[in-house]
């Protein structure tokens, strides 16, 4: 399952349209006022209509909370396969690429903003199921990236599932929001000293 499967449609197709408006108006909240400090009452304010209205379409604030997160991360995953998905571009360029584009994009959606850094927070805590379904999206992609390049025999590995994870794993300061800020200011290897490292390990003999 990707983390698109997580954001569900309504029943009523003609809804959708308001589904989109309330989730944006979410999203935009969080970021003015904080993911703590917006309330139910404060997006159907906006939208100039009642929270039994926004109740409709998510029942209970997590779950307007999750699909928000759903969102962001869908965009995050859509670029992603993008450029894993690449015809002609060999493996290890796709790698370096998907990797950096990961850096950027969650340091950019969840970390410049410290009131959205709060939704990522708090996402940890509970433990999302938007949270691991992502973390096992990007999984499924690096190993595909990883069996293709050992198919390609640029890749030295007998595992390309257990190398993606590997990968992913050692990657984590680069790519998980909380430690994207923490580690901000700390001694530590650059983006690229650490591609250049990944790739290093990776490429065939």
């Amino acid at each position: 399952m990707t983390t698109q499967n997580l954001i569900r449609e309504p029943d009523n197709p003609g809804s959708g349209d308001l589904r989109c408006r309330i989730l944006s108006i979410a999203e935009r909240l969080f970021r003015d006022l904080g993911y703590r400090k917006t309330t139910v009452a404060d997006i159907a304010a906006v939208l100039r209509m009642s929270p039994g209205n926004v109740y409709r379409f998510f029942p209970s604030k997590k779950a307007l909370n999750e699909a928000v997160a759903a969102r962001l991360l869908a965009d995050i995953e859509a670029e992603l396969e993008r450029i894993a998905t690449q015809a002609g571009v060999p493996a290890p360029q796709r790698l370096r690429e998907f990797l950096a584009t990961l850096h950027r994009l969650s340091t950019r959606q969840f970390t410049a903003n410290r009131r959205m850094h709060e939704m990522v927070e708090v996402a940890m805590a509970e433990s999302w199921d938007v949270v691991h379904c992502h973390i096992t999206h990007v999984d499924e992609m690096l190993c595909r990236l990883v069996a293709e390049g050992a198919k390609a025999g640029e890749f030295d590995v007998a595992d390309p599932m257990a190398a993606a994870r590997c990968v992913h794993t050692a990657f984590v300061r680069f790519c998980h929001p909380a430690l994207i800020a923490q580690c901000a200011d700390e001694v530590g290897p650059t983006l690229d000293e650490m591609l250049d490292f990944l790739l290093a390990g990776l490429r065939a003999r």
